[in-house]
């Protein structure tokens, strides 16, 4: 499946790139990843622990920069992740293009994402749902790590360590659903 989000951060596309670049301060900023080991300067190994109502996954991540353009600030991450007992798999490529925006940068994030196991089970358009919250999350976490102070950005980044919890991500998203659902119906 195809997932696109966009959205802005207060800083110059330059500062925006380098910290793009900097995978081991941009993967903590991910709700419920951590960074395990660093192979070289286009490999990392890392751990995402997500949680959907009853279940709890946690998956061993292989991330590879695939290509980085600096010219046309275009930067694109491959995960190969597998689910550490053995309960699923998910893959995703990562194409990270930035703009300048009115005096801060404009993130076009664009996933393509496949899973198996669980984490399939749940619908598309949920996961596009779930997926929003989670990027709005990280792009708070990436804009501390760009505009705010050491102690700040520390604190940003160490919010997004705890689990993705799936229980409320999943009623948020079922309730935007629900109410563009009824927004629509004609009166």
């Amino acid at each position: 499946m195809r997932i696109e989000n966009t959205f802005t951060v207060a800083a110059p596309a330059d500062a925006a790139w380098d910290l793009l670049m900097d995978v081991p301060r941009v993967i903590p900023c991910m709700p419920g990843a951590t960074l395990d080991e660093v192979v070289d300067e286009s490999h990392w190994k890392a751990t995402m622990q997500v949680k959907l109502g009853p279940i709890a996954l946690t998956f061993a991540t292989d991330v590879e920069r695939a290509e980085a353009d600096e010219t046309g600030k275009r930067v694109v991450l491959v995960a190969n992740a597998r689910e550490v007992k053995n309960r699923g798999r998910a893959q995703a490529s990562v194409e990270s293009l930035l703009a300048v925006e009115d005096g801060g940068t404009r993130v076009q994030l664009n996933t393509d994402l496949t899973l198996s196991g669980p984490a399939a089970q749940y619908g598309r358009g949920l996961i596009q749902e779930i997926s929003t919250q989670l990027i709005s999350s990280f792009a708070t976490c990436l804009e501390a790590q760009l505009a705010a102070s050491p102690e700040e950005a520390a604190a940003a980044t160490a919010a997004q360590g705890r689990p993705v919890g799936g229980i409320s991500l999943f009623f948020a998203a079922l309730g935007r659903k629900i109410s563009r659902l009824f927004g629509r119906r004609p009166q």
